[in-house]
């Protein structure tokens, strides 16, 4: 299947991006738009090495472009039975590695082959192994919310454990709780600068912003999202679930009357949720609506209901490699490559990694 292309990272003439009313900080993040291997910080560092597995190559190959290096070399194969063999084309005794792989779809098989890899990475003497996970698949599955359910966010953590990883770096967690199931240290990453870098070309007004919660369950994600947006009001959208993957929406908490709505969710699967809110948003008068996620997973009929007329925009970013689209114009793809390449520096340095989002 075809890959789209996804949107290059912003440039801006002068090297620092324009002061824009609508964001709250002094500057935006520099790594935003000056590579790190511009400036030779790891080119000739041998003992760093990034491996990418099958499941997002193209992310892989911008996050060591960002650190100016080159991909790792690495035999990986399916049988006729469907069983995966990886074998490293090269030698990682004593070094850092990092393999990056999301558990997209399908999420068993991209799993599977991240815990092979770091089982052959652990065979092969590497000092330190960090599984770079851009999508946690299974991080929904984090609690028993009735009786004889599975946690299978902790069983996840348990078997990249087993398998050899000393580390994991994630981008967006379904909830931060997520983390505590890892007996590992755990880098939690945001997407957010990189929306908020996008957000900062448009020529919104702060007055006419409101950011909505599309759940209950995302209202300190949306908060955060608003405090970096000038403070923007906040509005919330009260829905009750039927089961997975159905959504119900009640009632709307705040107003958006003749505002610019932008909703704002770690992922968006069939975008029921999402587009169930929108179309309240709409009925209550919101002028326009704006959708941002992190994690495009994208299930049928997620292409229909997005591309409907809802929406003005819909905001992702390539964690989850995205298929091509044909009619669906609204969509824009974001790259993390350089948010994911810097916070790999840092971690390999010993440097802060929660410092990029304060």
């Amino acid at each position: 299947m075809q890959r789209c292309q996804m949107v290059e990272p912003l440039r801006y003439a002068n090297g620092a991006p324009p002061r824009i009313p609508i964001i709250n900080d002094q500057s935006l993040p520099s790594f935003l738009t000056a590579p790190r291997g511009l400036e030779g910080g790891s080119k000739n560092d041998t003992r760093l090495r990034i491996f990418s597995g099958t499941a997002n190559p193209a992310l892989s190959q911008e996050i060591a472009n960002y650190l100016g290096l080159g991909l790792g070399k690495v035999k990986i194969k399916r049988f006729a039975d469907g069983e995966i063999y990886v074998q490293l084309q090269e030698s990682v005794r004593g070094c850092d590695v990092f393999l990056v792989q999301p558990t997209c779809p399908p999420a068993n098989e991209n799993l599977m082959e991240l815990l092979i890899m770091i089982d052959a990475c652990r065979r092969a003497s590497a000092k330190n192994i960090t599984a770079v996970i851009p999508y946690f698949g299974y991080a929904r599955a984090d609690r028993k919310t009735q009786g004889r359910e599975s946690i299978a966010a902790k069983l996840v953590a348990n078997l990249l454990t087993e398998a050899g990883a000393n580390r994991v770096l994630a981008c967006d967690l379904h909830s931060g709780q997520s983390m505590g199931y890892f007996d590992i240290p755990v880098d939690h990453v945001y997407g957010q600068p990189v929306i908020l870098d996008y957000l900062a070309s448009k020529t919104f007004c702060s007055n006419d912003l409101v950011v909505v919660s599309p759940d209950v369950g995302g209202v300190a994600r949306a908060r955060a999202f608003a405090k970096k947006l000038s403070d923007a009001p906040l509005a919330i959208v009260d829905k009750r679930r039927q089961g997975h993957n159905v959504a119900e929406v009640m009632n709307l908490i705040g107003d958006v009357r003749g505002k610019v709505a932008v909703m704002v969710d770690d992922m968006i699967d069939t975008a029921g949720t999402i587009a169930k809110g929108a179309a309240l948003l709409h009925e209550e008068g919101a002028r326009e609506v704006y959708a941002c996620s992190t994690h495009a997973v994208f299930s049928p009929p997620a292409i229909e209901r997005l591309s409907s007329g809802l929406f003005q925009e819909v905001i992702i970013t390539n964690t989850i490699p995205v298929l091509e689209k044909k009619g669906f114009p609204q969509l824009t793809v974001l790259s993390v490559a350089n948010l994911l390449g810097e916070t790999i520096w840092r971690v390999h340095d010993d440097c802060s990694v929660s410092s990029i989002f304060q």
